[in-house]
């Protein structure tokens, strides 16, 4: 959500100076639009890495999302795991084509070894308890089933950390962590 604050200073200097903006190199209205575009830029930054840092968790409620739509009723837990066991093979097909690829010898490629990270990450992720859309409750399939995509909204939703072993906890918005 970009600011508009440089914006609001260049209105209000083209309203003092009037059509020709000619300003002095170290006057007062140049840092003013200095330090005004030096906090659009930080703001900018700051929302492009939250976007970044979010991006995964956007991309696990889509699944589920999907997954949810699918099902005419609630899930009971050995379905929510099934669910959870396609979400977390769901890149098994690219990596072995990515191993297919390479020739014998060779090192595997970026691509092989950030997705073979991220699966990593998401199995322990799982043994401690992924965070997920609480798809045991109907009212809360309900509302998944209407999620726009957009991250605000996911307030509305229910969410449960599901272990390995079958452990449910309820869990918060936003997710913190990993445990």
């Amino acid at each position: 959500m970009p600011s508009n604050r440089l914006g609001k200073v260049q209105k209000h200097i083209q309203k003092k100076k009037g059509r020709n903006v000619a300003l002095h190199e170290n006057s007062r209205d140049t840092k003013r639009l200095q330090s005004a575009a030096g906090r659009d830029d930080k703001l900018n930054r700051l929302a492009s890495v939250r976007e970044k840092q979010n991006r995964p968790y956007l991309i696990r409620v889509k699944f589920f999302q999907t997954a949810a739509a699918e099902h005419i009723t609630s899930f009971s837990l050995s379905d929510i795991q099934n669910v959870i066991n396609t979400y977390l093979h769901r890149d098994d097909e690219e990596l072995a084509s990515l191993k297919a690829d390479r020739r014998a010898g060779r090192p595997p490629s970026t691509r092989e070894t950030l997705l073979k990270q991220h699966q990593a990450t998401e199995q322990n992720e799982y043994e401690s308890g992924i965070w997920l859309p609480d798809m045991e409750d109907g009212e809360n399939l309900k509302f998944l089933s209407e999620w726009n995509g957009k991250w605000t909204s996911l307030s509305t939703l229910k969410f449960v950390r599901i272990s390995e072993e079958g452990v449910k906890r309820q869990s918060s918005f936003p997710p913190k962590g990993m445990s």
